[in-house]
């Protein structure tokens, strides 16, 4: 495809097409197996000179990341949209939200798909002719790389990511367009259990603690907001007391959960914050198990934070009829 020059603008805003939880590996042919990154999703728009940073939520991130927006305005192309993740790599080269919210480390712009180039929509084109481009058009630097091809089969891409210790895979259809919302074309395996959760309120500190107990968390099913359980660790001294500043303002009086959750001394909040936790495991009545404090998002809103379901034994056939494996 030729790429011809026009105007410096986009005619046009997106919102992130989102990849489906599916609940154990699998693998498609056709189908691309990237790495599962724990960072920030970030839309970059390049509009002449100008270089804007959006979050999923629309919120403009432009001055946090100089640097990325440098590497950016660098590209070749007059007009460019990309769509990637913002990460913080360890020693081990594993991408962890906590050093990127903590600035602890070297900022990275993962891209993983181009959809405007150069004057050229690409969101009707198929992921593969949007992948070619994406290579041709980034190259890696120390603030820029195309994500991570993990394997060409998608169980061996799976093994990959807990052999290293990645968050995940997200594996997309080959063929597939790009659309503004949560698809089965683009599913996302998780490694470990990690997941964003609503702060509905806190309790009182216990013994040498200060600030706050644990933190009360739920998901909204509907318009309603249920209890999932409360996490009390993975908080440092700084965390505890950062964290009790911004909930002042939110304190409310009656529980913004659906039912009661059974804390006596807990103090209610507005529910606006929105929690990554990390957890082994979900008991019967959908209560987290052994859950540590991972950070804040204010990259989603809380009303984004509904029940994970995923896509496994009993309604995979809603991807092709047939099931997950083929």
């Amino acid at each position: 495809m030729a790429l011809t020059q026009k105007k410096d603008i986009i005619p046009f805003r997106v919102s992130p097409m989102l990849a489906t939880l599916a609940d154990r590996p699998f693998h498609k042919p056709n189908w691309i197996y990237e790495e599962k990154y724990d960072g920030i999703r970030i839309l970059a728009y390049k509009e002449g000179n100008r270089v804007s940073l959006l979050s999923r939520n629309d919120k403009n991130r432009t001055k946090d990341f100089p640097d990325i927006v440098g590497a950016i305005a660098n590209l070749g192309p007059g007009t460019l949209l990309l769509d990637g993740e913002i990460v913080v790599f360890d020693f081990s080269r594993i991408s962890r939200f906590q050093l990127l919210q903590q600035g602890k480390g070297p900022t990275q712009y993962a891209v993983f798909d181009c959809l405007y180039a150069d004057g050229e929509d690409l969101r009707r084109e198929r992921l593969s002719v949007r992948r070619k481009i994406l290579e041709h058009l980034v190259r890696p630097s120390n603030r820029l790389m195309v994500s991570s091809k993990l394997a060409e089969d998608g169980m061996k891409a799976f093994q990959v990511a807990k052999r290293k210790g990645f968050e995940g895979v997200v594996a997309k259809n080959l063929s597939s367009v790009y659309v503004e919302r949560r698809s089965p074309e683009w599913l996302k395996v998780k490694v470990n259990k990690e997941e964003e959760f609503v702060i509905g309120g806190f309790t009182a500190p216990a013994g040498s603690r200060q600030h706050f107990g644990a933190l009360l968390l739920g998901v909204y099913d509907g318009n309603k907001l249920r209890y999932v359980g409360k996490v009390g660790t993975g908080f440092d001294e700084s965390t505890l007391s950062s964290l009790r500043r911004k909930f002042q303002r939110l304190i409310r009086k009656d529980s913004p959960f659906a039912s009661d959750i059974g804390e006596k001394n807990a103090t209610f909040l507005s529910p606006q914050f929105v929690a990554q936790v990390s957890f082994t495991e979900r008991t019967k009545d959908g209560k987290l198990r052994h859950p540590v404090y991972v950070g804040l998002r204010d990259d989603k809103e809380a009303k984004e934070v509904v029940p994970q379901e995923g896509l496994g034994e009993g309604n995979s056939k809603n991807i092709d009829g047939r099931g997950l494996a083929s």
